[in-house]
């Protein structure tokens, strides 16, 4: 019995050996492979639409897991809701129209939420009949009821825009309908609600799909360049974060080099997981009409141009209370950073 006692004790210590070999085996392996878990980084996006290609393509091609990020793609479904996840410290980085972080610093928040990449540089959605009109003109609206966005909301700020430059009046000319929800509108219109509606993609082409409405207009194009949305985050999570907020950026610059280099079938096929209930024929022709109107940018520098104009659209809708200078709600070193090294791997 003694025997086969230090016989079983033998036979297990070295199996414990053994066992701890092919561990540390397996994880020089796994270190050499490269598949070492990146960094956790949550990230909430106002709304998940084909628009915003770039940041797709760059989940979808594995930039962010080259750069060693861990990422986890959260749908706030209005730029409020994201802001508030940042602020929270729910998300780590929030991705919405750069206006929430102006309306956030003028109220006084302790901890400013930063701006460090601009995505996309015209607005995305765009105005919706009930019936095809080749000639529309906005003039078309003046008595109309129109599903628009929320208050102080870019959408809804650049629609505003949009009425002013062609002289009409959003508060006397036509109805504004903000009570619906983000994200619900295209089901209210297809119901029966408005004349008109403000949508984005992949909604706009949904309708005309189900001959429910027909794109008239594209408010990027009547609009002109606009920061409409960037990525931030709280000041405080970038002084204590900058790999991370470098490498989330290079990956970034890496998705928007991918647009900007393929064809509309080919940046289809990259983000269709994205979009799994969409016919990639559907996205390619979406991701067509947003390459037309020059929608994304060659790098994510957000400049002090596009800011003005930002607080000048701000202003002009009465949202703004104060105009924070360029520098206290934008960071441009991890995006020039990203550009050069993008630049010097052509």
């Amino acid at each position: 019995m003694l025997v086969q006692f230090h016989f079983k004790k033998s036979a297990l210590a070295l199996l414990l050996i053994l066992s701890m070999s092919l561990l540390a085996l397996t994880g020089c392996g796994s270190k050499k492979a490269g598949s070492t878990p990146g960094k956790k980084v949550v990230l909430n996006e106002v709304a998940h639409s084909i628009f915003y290609a770039p940041m797709y393509a760059a989940i979808e091609e594995g930039y962010f897991k080259e750069e060693g990020i861990d990422l986890e793609l959260v749908t706030g479904f209005g730029a409020d809701k994201t802001m508030t996840a940042v602020l929270s410290g729910e998300a780590d980085i929030g991705f919405m129209g750069p206006e929430t972080t102006v309306y956030t610093y003028n109220e006084g928040a302790s901890d400013v939420v930063l701006n460090f990449a601009q995505l996309t540089q015209r607005a995305g959605n765009f105005l919706v009949a009930r019936e095809p009109a080749e000639d529309f003109k906005w003039s078309d609206l003046k008595g109309k009821n129109v599903l628009g966005g929320r208050a102080g909301g870019m959408p809804e700020m650049v629609f505003e825009f949009v009425l002013k430059k062609n002289n009409i009046d959003p508060m006397a000319d036509l109805m504004i309908d903000q009570s619906i929800d983000f994200g619900s509108t295209a089901a209210a219109f297809s119901g029966g609600q408005g004349d008109f509606t403000v949508e984005f993609e992949p909604s706009a082409t949904a309708l005309e799909t189900e001959h429910a409405g027909y794109v008239v207009a594209s408010l990027g194009v009547d609009s002109g360049y606009v920061p409409y949305t960037a990525f931030s985050a709280k000041e405080s999570y970038i002084k204590d974060n900058p790999q991370i907020i470098q490498s989330f950026t290079n990956a970034l610059q890496k998705g928007m080099q991918y647009v900007n280099e393929h064809t509309s079938e080919e940046i289809a096929k990259a983000i269709a997981p994205q979009f799994p209930d969409t016919e990639e024929s559907t996205i390619t022709a979406i991701v067509e009409r947003y390459q037309k109107q020059d929608t994304w940018k060659e790098d994510v520098i957000f400049t002090e141009d596009a800011y003005t104009l930002l607080l000048d659209i701000l202003e002009e809708s009465g949202q703004l209370t104060d105009r924070p200078p360029y520098e206290n709600l934008i960071t441009t070193e991890f995006a020039k950073s990203a550009a050069d090294g993008s630049a010097s791997n052509k």
